[in-house]
């Protein structure tokens, strides 16, 4: 099986051309012509956030949204913070608790609003398809409609990849997201816990917060062959984000406990695809 030499793709999930006697995905090919230039995309970034005065963090009380947030008030001293989780009706709890007890840490009001995703889940695992773009794309609005509300103008996101060649862009309603990890190694975001009161809970694949996420890469995998995650992650190696041996193991199929899948399947209630 032909692998691209510079991301994480193989012949499963790109398609990839001999280039000058190397395999090289056909988005590895654009991106040697249209390199992202990391550090224009984190100058950007710093300009960007010297204007920001109040801010909603998107805080699902996973690993990226708790370093988004430990920048956002230790780093760039925004004087008006609130953490927003919105909790989709399958949070893992030990990402309420890390949530909780890192907001407490930090001294930012934390807000949870409860939302029931059923509907998403349900469909992406019957479907064997990933529920992530769906889940993330309410998520967003329901996050832009409380910043509306509550008069806020940004909402950070915990988002290692940048919009292109931006760290941000614009919603509407003059609602500015703001992805304050955009080019930030795995290294450095790591880094960084290790100073804050975060637990590593035990949950198969790459998720820190999601129940539903083990379960539907391992049907994704049962019936595609490979993980959703693969354009992500080659992404993640082709920017020097993540090492290509990480990458590998977070592109694995999950090994999913038995009683995770048959609650998350029985709260669905499809547990006829057990």
């Amino acid at each position: 099986m032909l692998k691209c030499s510079l991301c994480a793709h193989d012949e499963r999930t790109a398609k990839i051309d001999i280039i000058d006697g190397k395999p090289l995905c056909r988005e590895c090919q654009v991106y040697l012509k249209h390199p992202v230039d990391r550090e224009k995309i984190r100058a950007e970034l710093e300009e960007l956030m010297r204007d920001v005065e109040r801010a909603i963090v998107a805080y699902s009380g996973g690993k990226d949204s708790v370093v988004a947030l430990y920048l956002a008030k230790e780093a760039y001293n925004i004087p008006e913070l609130e953490a927003v989780m919105v909790d989709h009706g399958l949070m893992a709890k030990e990402a309420i608790e890390n949530a909780e007890r890192i907001s407490r840490a930090l001294d930012v009001p934390f807000t949870i609003l409860q939302y029931d995703y059923s509907d998403i889940f349900r469909e992406a695992l019957i479907k064997a398809q990933s529920p992530c773009r769906a889940c993330s794309r309410r998520t967003m609005e329901e996050l832009r409609k409380f910043a509306l509300r509550k008069g806020y103008k940004h909402i950070i996101t915990g988002h290692e990849l940048p919009f292109g060649h931006h760290p941000y862009r614009l919603m509407s309603g003059e609602i500015t997201q703001i992805r304050l990890l955009s080019m930030m190694t795995e290294r450095e975001r790591l880094d960084i816990l290790k100073k804050l009161p975060f637990e590593f809970p035990e949950l198969p694949g790459y998720t820190t917060n999601c129940l539903v996420l083990g379960p539907a890469l391992e049907r994704y995998w049962e019936v595609h062959g490979h993980s959703f995650e693969q354009r992500r992650i080659a992404a993640l190696v082709r920017y020097g984000l993540m090492d290509r041996e990480r990458a590998e193991i977070m592109l694995s199929k999950p090994n999913v406990h038995k009683r995770q899948r048959e609650w998350v399947f029985k709260k669905l209630g499809i547990q006829s695809l057990l």
